[in-house]
């Protein structure tokens, strides 16, 4: 009789553990139904033409004949050989260094400015964002290619104090220029970044220093700066980001071309021309990988060097 209720009970322990998975299961089921779409995006849009363009860029591949397996070729030709890579990097790197800087001091300085008492500062914020909400697109592009034409209105307004300026987005030391400058007035969006985390500073410390007789300057740097830097930071890196991947302003401006003389080749614009306009896929694949690396190597540094500039409240250092 024991033996018989021994056997029954080993019998029904399986079936409850069977009958608790089956719950989960079920209380689960729900919750994979709505993450399905994003499944299928992730898997499909992204990870999939990831994978696919990894294994292009080792190939020789122009979209009408099948892809061929070169190895190392595409990107021994990028370093050894291709001229226009090198130039597209310069270009690239110029940029970079010089928009997001001042992208980040205009953007700081504006939001310093709409963090103290101004009337209607709701509008001028929004006035002020509107540029990074048009975003780097076509009309925006289109708009400043005028605004720095020949007879575009920044050399109408210097012909007012008798200067005749150059065809700036057409001579090859003045166009890039003309895109740093776009760049820099699409400072909007960390603007209201800055603005957020100004707002966070409690105003005992500025109170304080004021008492002690700490310049407006030594405010800046001893107090706002440091509170602050998490939020430089975050935008640092999210501007740089967006530098290396900039195009259309580029695509515009030169006509697809990243003329004159190579002065608006940007890194994204050289790869839309060797997968677009030369049909070697597999060339540019390559290439888009050397760009992930390039942005990957500049976070990773920007991550390894944040502990000696970048503190957090609830750190003891």
């Amino acid at each position: 009789m024991a033996v018989a209720s021994h056997a029954a009970g080993v019998r029904a322990a399986p079936s409850a553990r069977g009958d608790r998975l089956r719950r989960e299961l079920r209380r689960s089921g729900a919750g994979y139904l709505f993450l399905l779409p994003w499944l299928v995006g992730f898997f499909g849009l992204t990870l999939g033409p990831t994978l696919a363009s990894l294994y292009l860029s080792f190939t020789n591949y122009d979209l009408l004949e099948p892809p061929v397996w070169t190895g190392l070729g595409n990107y021994s030709y990028a370093f050894f050989h291709d001229q226009r890579f090198w130039a597209a990097l310069g270009v690239t790197f110029t940029y970079v260094l010089w928009s997001v800087p001042l992208k980040l001091a205009a953007a700081l300085g504006l939001a310093m400015v709409l963090d103290r008492s101004v009337r209607a500062v709701g509008v001028y914020r929004a006035i002020f964002y509107l540029p990074s909400l048009l975003g780097a697109s076509v009309a925006v592009a289109v708009l400043w290619r005028q605004i720095f034409g020949a007879d575009g209105l920044v050399n109408q307004l210097l012909a007012v104090i008798g200067i005749h300026g150059p065809a700036w987005v057409s001579h090859p030391d003045y166009a890039l220029s003309t895109l740093v400058a776009l760049a820099v007035w699409q400072f909007g969006s960390p603007m209201i970044i800055f603005l957020a985390g100004l707002r966070q500073i409690p105003q005992d410390l500025y109170e304080a220093a004021s008492m002690d007789g700490a310049s407006g300057w030594r405010q800046f740097r001893k107090i706002t700066l440091p509170l602050l830097a998490p939020v430089i930071f975050f935008n640092l890196v999210l501007q740089t980001i967006e530098g290396f991947k900039a195009f259309t302003q580029a695509f515009i401006v030169s006509g697809g071309t990243g003329g004159p003389i190579d002065s608006t080749l940007f890194y994204s614009l050289y790869l839309y021309i060797e997968a677009f306009a030369n049909f070697r896929m597999g060339y540019a694949s390559a290439l888009a990988w050397v760009l992930l690396v390039i942005i990957a190597i500049f976070t990773a540094i920007a991550f390894g060097t944040s502990k000696y500039w970048v503190y957090y409240e609830d750190e003891s250092r």
